[in-house]
């Protein structure tokens, strides 16, 4: 760094130290050398030099003390002191701080004190009774102007320090505003990852557990039967385990920034009849019907959408709705977009809690019954996690027993995206 940026830097970081330095050096060059030089009253002179330069040790701290007590001085040396002394150009600095640093009505009004203790410095001193004529007059004037304008002039760069200052300050603050604007940001963006990486690991290990979890209880029942169950049970566990195991290896490639893994593709509705096929061989019968036809493509994380409601509703089915019971997939094409309807006849009383994703504007609203008790009642996360995907595409989610029995999980994704 430059010698003069290092000094700028230095005086910026420690103001009081440079104030005291002025008024420390002001006392040995300008107080002493009243004391020293002689004059009618030296001892007056030296205190009234004193009372000039030694407020200047405040004049940023507290600029309108500082300028008081300097006024006040200059004061008592224009009705006491029969000369000038070294010290009386040091006012020149208090009116730059009083401009710079104090607050706008003291700015004004010390340059306004100022002006009238030029008037009064000259009219003291080079006034009468020298003045005797017309041209002495004109001098008389002339040099009040000069005084007045050197004023004017110590005022005006108070002033532009002034600005510069307050614009300086302004510009941090806006850039402390800005930070931190960006650690908001960045702490809902890393909430909203944690959000969908929590939504997307319950998706995967609660759908694949469930499934193995059914498979193996079915194969341990069976195996003493027929050895051949066990054997096709086993190897629906070992499918089922492995794909979970993909896709968990996908969702943390997108986690190291793997981009092979990143750019994998996710699952769409095109993956529905695989998914109905696994669930199929962990002993659920599924029927799937769709109706309707697509007017247009929807934005591939509305698919990924639509494919997990599907599949976390199948999975609560397995999970809850008990032996024998079957489920319906009914995907129907709409002119707005997609609704899955999503159903089953079974107990209707153990999936998680029943909630109701915002209505579609057009709909109205539907109101989610109380949750039923029985296993799993209470956790409500895979409802809340469909609820929380469908809500992003502009859609509406609800889940709830069926009238007659069973529980229904019906969705809509409308085309426009989020």
């Amino acid at each position: 760094m430059l010698v003069h940026r290092r000094i700028h830097a230095w005086t910026q970081a420690n103001p009081f130290k440079v104030d005291l330095t002025l008024m420390l050096s002001g006392v040995l060059f300008l107080a002493f050398p009243a004391l020293i030089l002689g004059g009618p009253h030296p001892a007056l002179d030296f205190v009234l030099s004193l009372g000039i330069i030694v407020p200047l040790a405040w004049r940023r701290a507290r600029p309108v003390l500082s300028g008081s007590i300097t006024a006040s001085f200059c004061l008592v040396q224009v009705l006491f002191s029969d000369m000038p002394v070294p010290a009386d150009f040091v006012p020149l600095l208090t009116v730059y701080a009083l401009a710079a640093y104090a607050p706008r009505w003291a700015s004004l009004g010390g340059l306004m004190l100022a002006a009238i203790g030029c008037v009064l410095f000259i009219l003291r001193y080079f006034g009468f009774p020298y003045i005797s004529s017309t041209s002495e007059v004109v001098v008389y004037a002339f040099s009040v102007m000069a005084f007045e304008a050197v004023v004017l002039v110590a005022w005006t760069f108070g002033d532009l320090a002034r600005t510069r200052r307050l614009a300086m300050e302004a510009l941090r603050d806006h850039a402390r505003r800005l930070e931190v604007e960006r650690q908001q940001e960045r702490d809902l963006a890393a909430a909203d990852e944690r959000t969908h990486i929590a939504r997307e690991m319950h998706d995967i290990v609660a759908h694949s557990l469930s499934v193995i979890i059914t498979q193996a209880d079915g194969a341990r029942y069976a195996s003493a039967q027929d050895p051949e169950i066990a054997a096709k049970t086993l190897a629906t566990i070992a499918e089922t385990g492995r794909g979970s195991l993909r896709e968990m290896r996908r969702l943390l490639g997108v986690l190291r920034g793997d981009e092979l893994a990143s750019t994998r593709p996710l699952p769409s509705l095109a993956d529905v009849g695989a998914l109905v096929d696994a669930v199929k061989r962990a002993g659920l019968e599924v029927v799937v019907a769709e109706t309707g036809t697509m007017r247009r493509q929807l934005p591939p994380g509305a698919e990924l959408t639509a494919y997990r409601v599907i599949q976390e509703s199948l999975t609560n089915v397995l999970k809850h709705a008990g032996p024998g019971a079957q489920a319906g997939v009914d995907l129907q094409w709409v002119p707005r977009g997609l609704e899955i309807n999503v159903h089953d006849d079974g107990r209707g009383a153990g999936a998680d809690v029943p909630q109701s994703a915002p209505p579609h504007p057009g709909r109205p609203p539907r109101q989610a019954p109380a949750p039923a008790s029985g296993p799993g009642a209470g956790q409500g996360q895979g409802i809340n996690g469909m609820a929380e995907r469908v809500a992003l595409y502009d859609g509406t989610l609800h889940a709830a027993p069926a009238t007659g029995g069973g529980f229904r999980v019906t969705a809509f994704i409308p085309y426009t995206e989020a």
